[in-house]
């Protein structure tokens, strides 16, 4: 199953970079991560929390019309691990419809390296968080 052409940019470049500067790659998704909206700042309550990361991680989403989503994260800056995870699925998914959001396997980032750099607790983490914005998607085309 190919993925959609922004996010197999993305882990096209983290397969190809050398193991020691994949961190470092994935340490400028963190500091590309776009701030919330207007109308979520200071408003988590709005957000889904993802329990299973051992971070404070948030997510929400926002419909451009009834079949393209765009995705909203938050994550605390001490953990820039995961808000590059973040950072990687907003430029990689945001935008996308949904049937190729449901096509994107939920542990991808295998392909990119990232079980050599992060522990499996936050990969299982990493692959929660895609099997919510998933759910979220699938619940509003039900709800469509």
């Amino acid at each position: 199953m190919a993925l959609p052409e922004k996010l197999q940019a993305i882990v096209d470049s983290f397969k190809l970079a050398p193991k020691s500067l994949r961190l470092q790659l994935l340490l400028e998704y963190a500091n590309k991560l776009p701030p919330l909206p207007a109308e979520l700042q200071g408003q988590l309550e709005k957000m889904e929390r993802v329990p299973e990361c051992q971070t404070p991680f948030f997510l929400a989403s926002e419909y451009l019309d009834d079949e393209h989503v765009i995705f909203h994260f938050e994550a605390p800056p001490e953990a820039p691990t995961t808000r590059g995870f973040a950072g990687i699925l907003a430029a990689g998914l945001s935008g996308l419809s949904s049937t190729e959001i449901f096509d994107v396997p939920d542990d991808f980032y295998t392909d990119m390296g990232l079980s050599e750099l992060i522990s499996p607790l936050r990969l299982r983490g990493m692959s929660a968080i895609m099997h919510r914005l998933k759910r979220q998607v699938l619940e509003h085309k039900g709800s469509v």
